[in-house]
């Protein structure tokens, strides 16, 4: 095609790694191979097994290597998103299906295809997000094993010699793990959701990425430049010249406020007349601590504790979540860890026959409601936060909290912890300051009752917003529905803060929205003590806070809690920010 009559296209999607990057395309083909089933001879049995024996180990040596090579550009947790591969490989009961199908005649390579398709097919038809986000990890050892029994060539990123933007239907996870960062600069496609595995791969490999660009892979012909913002989630398939100088300037102008914000580490969260808030980092482990110091968060506002559970099959025990508790308070020490008791269910399941699947998980037995329904291994989890806590700057906290019933039992567990402790002569802070996370519209009625049994309340904006506006966070059918700036998600903030403050203790907030520097003033207005974001996004957060006054803010959620639309609420605020701080509006 002549240069000039290739197409210009803008298209939009879902940012799910930040980034302006532009490159020629590179298509990449995901179909599988085509698999023919037969009826093989009985004395071929033996030799389809060990065929069958081959490729389970050769396919689990392919894994292996793909995730040795992201350990040594990431951390730990993300190499372990290819767990869920291996899994498959050690599943007996698909080892032992596929045995049965071979001894009753069937040629191995159908036997495979038919048994891993079928459990991908019923993981697709589930109606939570997470669990049909997996059948891509059974479909991807599916392609792998008939690639490896056939001696298929798999054509792949791996394949690239220079630049490229890959653009396809779908990655799979070992796809997307296997990107060189030379020659991958950026990815699109159809399909996706700022959970799936792709998209946190790409976040860890600091590759730009959008994702849910419908038929992206159909309006894209080899050759063609794109280019992409991770951040806005716009592709535009060869861009003018005027386009490229826009983005250019843009991508400059980001480096450049960023450059700028580094600045602010050892300063405080401080408004322009001196108002100060607390603005804390959330974490998941050893590995974010040193991110913490550096980005100049005062403390940890969110410790996830169900990470250090998902991260290690079979569990984590109580000498092994001690030590990390320990390291995590000594490192950060004297400033704050507020660790969250395991907030497993909904998005995030163990394997294990005791966590049941559920059809709707996210109103499902989870979080605090899981806990207490398993005492002894709840038991053992508070056990290590108290004896981490006799460093001194250790709060813990309950997620998921809908009555006052939860909170008294809960804590009727954890004097039991500390009277086990006290008679085995182990150290721990016999004070230690208990809060909720408020994230259900039933604590936010119930808040002032709430309140007289704990020293904080921590706001889980995620959570709130999609239990608030009934709104599947993760569904991209309904993303347009997901607003943060809500009036009945305000209401239910500003009630969480006002009963909070009437009962003398703090109140805190996380999630999404309070990593939104456009939302930043409107928090502080609304009587927010103290945000907790990611390590990255605190010199940003800072950075809204300290250009904007204390009386700015409160006007501002005034005249926000009078809005019928959550649209009029947020051009409320952008015309704030880019009257203090137009500068953010370029990184959001």
């Amino acid at each position: 095609m002549n240069e000039k009559t290739k197409k210009n296209k803008t298209l939009r999607g879902i940012g799910v790694s930040p980034g302006v990057v532009i490159a020629p395309a590179f298509m990449l083909m995901t179909e599988s191979v085509c698999v023919v089933r037969h009826k093989i001879p009985k004395e071929s049995v033996f030799t389809e097994i060990e065929r069958f024996e081959d490729a389970l180990i050769k396919t689990r040596q392919q894994i292996l290597e793909v995730q040795n090579n992201l350990e040594q550009n990431t951390t730990m947790r993300d190499a372990s998103i290819l767990d869920a591969h291996l899994m498959v490989l050690d599943d007996h009961v698909f080892v032992d299906d596929v045995i049965k199908k071979v001894q009753a005649q069937t040629n191995v390579e159908a036997a495979v295809s038919e048994i891993l398709e079928s459990y991908a097919k019923m993981l697709a038809s589930v109606e939570d997000e997470y669990l049909r986000e997996r059948s891509a990890d059974v479909l991807d050892v599916a392609k792998r094993m008939i690639n490896n029994l056939t001696s298929a060539m798999d054509h792949s990123v791996l394949d690239l010699n220079h630049r490229h933007i890959v653009i396809a239907k779908d990655l799979s996870p070992s796809e997307t793990a296997g990107m060189c960062k030379d020659m991958v600069v950026g990815f699109a496609t159809d399909v996706g959701s700022p959970t799936s595995h792709s998209a946190v791969m790409a976040r860890a490999l600091e590759i730009p990425a959008v994702v849910s660009l419908r038929n992206i892979s159909e309006q894209v012909s080899p050759g063609d430049e794109i280019l992409i913002d991770g951040n806005k989630g716009v592709l535009i398939i060869n861009p003018t010249e005027v386009q490229m100088e826009k983005y250019g300037r843009l991508a400059e102008a980001r480096q450049t406020i960023e450059r700028g914000l580094v600045t602010l580490q050892h300063k405080p969260a401080e408004t322009t007349d001196g108002h100060k808030i607390t603005l804390s980092a959330n974490t998941e482990g050893l590995q974010e601590v040193d991110s913490v110091l550096r980005y100049g968060a005062e403390g940890v506002g969110l410790f996830r504790s169900e990470y250090l559970f998902l991260a290690i099959k079979g569990g984590i025990d109580e000498e092994s979540q001690t030590a990390v508790y320990q390291q995590v308070a000594k490192r950060l020490s004297p400033a704050p860890v507020i660790i969250r008791t395991m907030d497993i269910g909904g998005d995030k399941l163990l394997d294990g026959s005791q966590f049941e699947r559920e059809a709707n998980p996210f109103l499902g037995c989870r979080s605090i409601r899981l806990s207490l329904l398993y005492p002894k291994s709840f038991k053992v989890q508070l056990r290590s936060i108290l004896r981490a806590s006799a460093h001194g700057n250790i709060k813990l906290m309950y997620p998921m909290i809908s009555n006052v019933n939860e909170i008294i039992a809960a804590n009727k567990i954890l004097e039991e912890a500390k009277s086990e402790l006290t008679a085995e002569n182990i150290p721990f802070e016999k004070d230690i300051e208990v809060g909720i996370m408020v994230e259900i519209p039933a604590a936010v009625m119930t808040a002032d009752v709430l309140a007289e049994h704990v020293s904080f309340f921590s706001i889980g904006t995620n959570d709130l917003i999609q239990y608030t506006l009934a709104v599947d966070r993760v569904n991209e059918r309904v993303a347009y529905l997901y607003e943060p700036t809500h009036p009945a998600v305000l209401k239910m903030i500003k009630e969480t803060v006002d009963a909070g403050h009437r009962h003398g203790i703090w109140v805190g907030l996380c999630g999404e929205m309070a990593a939104d520097p456009v939302l930043v003033p409107l928090l502080l207005g609304l009587g927010i003590d103290e945000l907790s974001v990611s390590p990255a996004a605190v010199p940003m957060v800072k950075d809204a806070v300290r250009t904007v006054g204390f009386v700015q803010a409160k006007e501002l959620a005034a005249e926000s809690l009078m809005c019928r639309t959550g649209t009029e609420v947020l051009n409320l605020c952008r015309h704030l920010t880019s009257e203090v701080a137009p500068e953010l509006l370029e990184l959001v």
